[in-house]
């Protein structure tokens, strides 16, 4: 009988711990997750070693783990910082939003146009030291604020760097989005893999939850615990 007991009572507890696991693995497919930062592409914004915390109902509720949508959701804004399947290969990217649906945008030696807006620059100054990883720090570069309409965030630009710099006009057509990287000139972005369509939005990023330095041990990163992503 006490094996008996036993053996129930490792069944609750069991049944237990794999109701709480489903709950959670469903909590994170539908409604909530976070992933690591791998690479520099999103430079200053994130960095590598970073892990955001994605919103995935921001555009609607969809099949886990498909392209499926069940009901759409928000419209995606421009500056969104948008988690998205590559329309390339697949691969999970991280990249803002900007060109929506009907906006012709073209980029002259850096600089973007949107609706033949020529959109305002301003020099900033550099990181403080560590804001960057060291592969990136060392190398020369730019920080620049990026006035989009109604969302101004910070950029950087690798002036040695051999990279895209000049493209279009494009005229963005509907249910398709144009995503570049903050890094400009370290991004593989719709410049390279063409315009996402909205079936492979996955969520909006908005907050760095943790983040862990790889150039020394991967010690934690406090001061960028819950940055907000502007």
């Amino acid at each position: 009988m006490k094996l008996l007991a036993n053996g129930l009572r490792a069944a609750r507890d069991n049944k237990r711990f794999l109701v709480g696991m489903s709950l959670l693995f469903a909590f994170r497919a539908c409604i909530a997750d976070w992933a690591v930062v791998p690479s520099g592409s999103m430079n200053p914004t994130l960095i590598e070693g970073d892990y955001i915390l994605m919103n995935r109902l921001a555009y609607g509720v969809r099949v886990p783990a498909t392209t499926v949508w069940l009901k759409r959701g928000s419209e995606p804004r421009r500056g969104d910082v948008v988690v998205f399947s590559s329309p390339e290969d697949g691969t999970k990217l991280v990249k803002r939003l900007i060109g929506l649906p009907g906006d012709v945008v073209e980029m002259r030696g850096e600089a973007l146009y949107i609706n033949h807006q020529h959109i305002a620059y301003t020099p900033l100054p550099d990181v403080a030291p560590g804001a960057l990883p060291q592969a990136t720090a060392t190398l020369a570069h730019e920080l620049w604020s990026e006035a989009l309409p109604g969302r101004e965030h910070t950029v950087m630009v690798l002036p040695e760097v051999r990279a895209v710099r000049s493209f279009g006009p494009i005229t963005v057509p509907q249910d398709r989005y144009l995503m570049l990287g903050d890094n400009r000139d370290n991004s593989r972005d719709s410049r390279y893999f063409g315009l996402v369509p909205r079936k492979n939005l996955i969520a909006r990023a908005s907050h760095v939850a943790l983040s862990f330095d790889p150039d020394h041990l991967y010690m934690p990163r406090l001061a960028r615990i819950g940055k907000p992503l502007d």
